[in-house]
């Protein structure tokens, strides 16, 4: 599933976590695809599965 970086960004930066966000948006692709990006996700402290469940919601899913 593919997730804008926006999205991820706007889940850094609720955790209060300014730099990382920062970080995230220097390597993060415009569209982050969950299987594909999975290490990513992870050196920002992002599980896959919480980022679909969370967005699910959000989008109707």
């Amino acid at each position: 599933m593919e997730i804008p970086k926006d999205k991820i960004l706007e889940m850094i930066k609720s955790r209060g976590d300014q730099d990382q966000a920062g970080q995230a948006e220097q390597e993060l692709p415009e569209n982050v695809d969950t299987d594909k990006d999975q290490g990513l996700l992870a050196k920002f402290g992002i599980d896959p599965k919480d980022l679909i469940g969370g967005l699910g919601g959000k989008l109707g899913m």
